[in-house]
């Protein structure tokens, strides 16, 4: 489910006022300068919280889901452009019991139902990435329908990655070129080889794919890369979420489980992201260390070694 880029205007909502007391505490310290424009949560714990409290596995997953309104609503009301949520996985789907990816399906359905009106009230935008055409028929038109009834609203967009997988979000990247150079070849009338060979063989490929040309071909093109990624339950893992789109964001690790997540800390993790210096691979503002006369001359080298 791709969308251009050039397709979403943003707007700022200017809703600060809307946040509580505690969440405001933490809102008025921030550098809105320094706002990431895009949050990646992984949601973990919903198990755990249940188990805790001696209740049944679904009961978790059920609050955890109505966690889901609030941090987004926070999200909303800070104006956090995107906000991508790992709500259910390629692996969840394929490994867990058939009755809880059931039960987990229902679930996704009754969110939406019961969310739209208040995500329009908010100015909130509803959206998917994943293998979202193997969920079932009546999952899919749910999602459509929300994604429908969202289209119009100029604020937060919220991504739920569902059936995804980043490895699977790859190869389906590396086909969907497989798959343009094979059209563009067809609209030539030529062979895919004839084309290629006459530009070199080499040539023609960089030319079609690099960096840019699979960002494009990905499930997020139409949206920045995530500058933090917040992990619930204290594993120290990204369990194959976003991994081409994560390569520089930061990460947050928090114990707190999914159930138990508010708007405030969101908040507070954006609070710890701003005290990091991102630098890129380069080096950080504060370094103001000269290299120029700090390598050695051959004869240094070589007394160095001798002296061994």
């Amino acid at each position: 489910m791709r969308e251009p880029s050039s397709s979403r205007v943003y707007h700022r909502s200017n809703r600060a006022n809307e946040l509580t007391p505690e969440e405001r505490a933490i809102y008025d310290t921030l550098d809105l300068a320094r706002m990431p424009q895009h949050v990646a949560i992984i949601m973990d714990g919903n198990g755990r919280w249940a188990g805790k409290r001696a209740l049944k596995r679904f009961l978790g997953h059920q609050q955890g889901a109505e966690c889901v309104q609030f941090v987004v609503e926070t999200a909303s009301r800070i104006d956090l452009p995107w906000i991508t949520l790992y709500a259910f996985s390629l692996e969840n789907n394929l490994r867990r019991p058939k009755n809880e990816v059931n039960f987990l399906m229902k679930l996704l359905r009754n969110y939406l139902i019961g969310n739209v009106k208040r995500m329009n009230d908010n100015n909130i935008r509803m959206a998917y990435i994943g293998r979202t055409h193997e969920l079932p028929q009546e999952v899919q038109d749910t999602m459509q329908w929300a994604s429908e009834q969202t289209a119009k609203n100029t604020g937060t967009t919220l991504t739920l990655a569902l059936n995804y997988g980043a490895r699977s979000e790859i190869v389906d990247a590396a086909r969907t070129l497989v798959h343009k150079l094979i059209a563009e070849a067809h609209q030539r009338g030529i062979s895919v080889e004839d084309m290629l060979a006459a530009e070199g063989v080499d040539d023609a490929i960089k030319s079609r794919i690099d960096e840019p040309d699979i960002s494009s071909a990905l499930y997020t093109a139409h949206m920045p890369d995530p500058d933090l990624v917040i992990r619930t339950s204290g594993e120290q893992r990204i369990s194959n979420f976003l991994l081409w789109q994560i390569a520089y964001a930061e990460i947050f690790v928090t114990d707190r489980l999914w159930p138990d997540f508010r708007g405030l800390h969101l908040l507070e993790a954006i609070a710890d992201y701003q005290h990091r210096e991102r630098r890129f691979g380069g080096l950080g503002e504060s370094s103001d260390e000269s290299f120029s006369d700090t390598l050695p001359t051959p004869l240094d080298t070589g007394a160095e070694l001798a002296r061994r």
